[in-house]
């Protein structure tokens, strides 16, 4: 029988109790990735006093007890009481939604934080907040708490324990803020040194000028403890930056700076002898990985001159076809920063610019400025390599475009390069099928037997599959196994991708827990990133975790993922057990493949994801490419051979 609904059961969560009860609407999650997201709130409150010239140095602190700092030496928050309020501006924007200086033009022209909810909610989500504000001559000081309220028989989030107190006369000016992660909201609250460090810098080449220091008192090296970031280039520095294990084309980096109507654009390019072409964009100093407006800009500004300028020196003739958007970009590693007054971002993680006015305006740019740097003199070394290069491309492109109607053609003829190699699930859904990439023929009879046909799929690959990126696309289309995977995902690549025709939302990777099987993931997941990026963006592709233990007793058996959930597991069994070590998949029959990997009740799954693209871009080069030394230096420094690797994966998410 239904419950009586009425009125009285609506509830109206006031001021931040609407952020503890649902964080993940304000942060993304409760994990890792939304804790940094606190960080990165107030950090990019002080970057905006930044980008709009009322800062120059910026200090992020980590402390011993978990807490973190973030200091400027802006202007300082508004300290006299709001007009309608009656409180201080500092409450104002700790303790209220929507609340800030960042809805006009007046305090901000350029502004990341648009919705006033950045500081409240750290607040929201802290344990205790503290502020310390310079201005007019004063140091300010107010402390915030979340504790448990009796009287309302719940946590009582942020509220302010202290006034807004003067402790002190000062000359100096800024705003500090240090708050404790809330250990009850988050699932850990240890923040990661390098995933801050990575943000910071990327925030210093973003800004010229800019100093950041970064302080970690946690760091038991003296050297590692305080760090400073500074670049006087600016975005051509990052382009030095990320293409420093490459091979340049050219010595310089083209750089372009100005305004076009009301936006602030900056690009910094450099070609170099890969294929692929890696383009990092940022609105306001945001990161916009699945592009947008602007990006859509610089490429049809960027084709445009180039093509203006291929006729004009007569490489294309009269009887040509303009070349593509795609062969000029071949290769090129480009740092786009723009900064929009109201930027509209799609979707909550800002990834993607909407805003329909600023295509033209970059393109515009862009074509403007591009022109002028291919028609002076000087500039003629640089410019013939890249329409050269493009040249090169776009017969490539060509001979690819022949080799994807061929797939297709054997697709229609019941997809060829599958037979014999795909074994398809029988459900429909394409989002609760799931697609496990084998490593082997052995472990693939043994995962096709103990699968559930119902939405799981196998496609076993023999061998060590080609390094993409070593590869131009027509080779990597006329490599076997890549067409397999090809086929059976529906989805083409490239320029042609589109994730709608997906018809698997798991693709899980499946391979030995060696070195061999290390690689092969390597090798996959580069694959993914230069020609189907979108899967690893939207989530899709996970890495099967196989047990490397067996541990029986009589009848009881069970199985442990590394060395120290053997451990555990050898403890609690006691004696007289036996301990099987897995050399590989193909050593499970079916049933225990089954049991360990494949059964979504018991499995282990990491999933892929994508935190930092310009670090993922220059570790797939590190990892991949062809210069040994630098990865010879890297693993040498960072590898753990002890720990799952997790290439790509800025945040392992473990799942069913």
């Amino acid at each position: 029988m239904a419950k009586t609904y009425s009125a009285s059961m609506l509830k109206v969560l006031e001021g931040l109790d609407a952020v503890r009860m649902r964080p993940g609407m304000y942060i993304g999650s409760t994990g890792s990735r939304g804790l940094h997201h606190l960080l990165w709130e107030i950090v990019d409150n002080a970057i905006d006093e930044v980008a709009n010239g009322y800062a120059r140095i910026v200090r992020v602190e980590l402390h011993k007890d978990g807490s973190a700092t973030v200091e400027d030496d802006g202007r300082g928050m508004p300290v006299d009481i709001h007009p309608e309020l009656g409180i201080t501006g500092v409450e104002m924007i700790f303790t209220r939604l929507h609340a800030g200086g960042k809805f006009d033009h007046e305090n901000y022209s350029y502004s990341g934080g648009l919705h006033g909810v950045g500081a409240s909610v750290v607040n929201a989500l802290s344990k205790w907040l503290t502020v310390d504000v310079c201005t007019g001559g004063g140091k300010y000081r107010m402390r915030f708490e979340s504790n448990y309220d009796p009287a309302e028989k719940k946590i009582a989030s942020g509220r302010a324990v202290t006034a807004l107190e003067r402790v002190s006369a000062t000359r100096r000016h800024g705003t500090r803020v240090t708050f404790m992660p809330d250990d009850t909201v988050f699932e850990e609250t240890k923040f990661n040194s390098e995933t801050v460090r990575r943000r910071l810098r990327e925030l210093a080449y973003l800004n010229k000028s800019l100093e950041i220091v970064f302080v970690d008192e946690r760091e038991k090296d003296e050297h590692k403890r305080e760090q400073t970031f500074r670049f006087e280039g600016g975005i051509a520095d990052y382009v030095r930056y990320l293409n420093r294990d490459k091979n340049a084309l050219y010595d310089s980096v083209i750089m372009l700076e100005g305004m076009q109507e009301d936006v602030r654009i900056s690009l910094a390019l450099q070609h170099t002898d890969d294929y692929s072409e890696s383009i990092f964009s940022y609105v306001n100093n945001i990161p916009t990985a699945e592009g947008g407006m602007h990006e859509m800009g610089f490429k049809a500004g960027f084709t445009r001159a180039l093509n203006d300028y291929a006729r004009k020196t007569g490489v294309l003739k009269e009887k040509d076809n303009n070349l593509m958007g795609e062969d000029y970009r071949e290769g090129v590693t480009a740092v786009l920063l723009t900064f929009v007054r109201n930027p509209q971002f799609e979707g909550q993680t800002k990834g993607k610019l909407g805003n329909t006015e600023v295509r033209p305006a970059v393109e515009a740019f862009v074509y403007a400025r591009m022109t002028e740097y291919l028609e002076n003199l000087k500039n003629q070394d640089v410019a013939q390599g890249i329409v050269e290069k493009a040249v090169k491309a776009s017969k490539v492109r060509e001979a690819a475009r022949k080799a994807k109607e061929v797939a297709r053609a054997k697709n229609q003829l019941e997809a060829a390069p599958l037979v014999g190699k795909l074994s398809s699930c029988t459900g429909k859904k394409a989002e609760l099928n799931e697609m496990f990439i084998v490593e082997g023929d052995s472990a693939g009879g043994s995962a096709k037997q103990g699968r559930d046909r119902r939405f799981q799929a196998i496609l076993p690959i023999r061998g060590k599959p080609l390094n993409v990126e070593k590869k131009r696309i027509d080779q990597v289309l006329a490599n076997e196994e890549f067409r397999s995977i090809i086929t059976a995902l529906g989805t083409s690549i490239g320029e042609d991708f589109d994730i709608k025709a997906l018809k698997y939302h798991k693709v899980i990777i499946l391979s030995d827990a060696d070195q061999d099987g290390a690689h092969i993931r390597a090798i996959l997941l580069t694959f993914f990133y230069r020609y189907m990026r979108p899967l690893i963006t939207e989530g899709h592709v996970y890495i099967g975790m196989p047990p490397l233990y067996r541990v029986a007793k009589g009848d009881k058996i069970n199985y442990a993922y590394d060395d120290k959930e053997l451990s555990k597991v050898t403890a609690s069994i006691g004696r007289g057990y036996t301990i099987q070590r897995y050399k590989g998949l193909g050593e499970m029959d079916p049933s225990q493949l089954w049991e360990t990997t494949m059964n979504p009740d018991n499995r282990q799954l990491m999933q892929v994801t994508l935190e930092d693209v310009a670090e993922a871009e220059r570790l797939v080069t590190l990892l991949m490419g062809d210069k040994v030394e630098p990865r010879r230096d890297y693993i040498t420094t960072y590898a753990d051979f002890n720990k799952v690797d997790t290439f790509l994966a800025q945040e392992g998410k473990v799942g069913k």
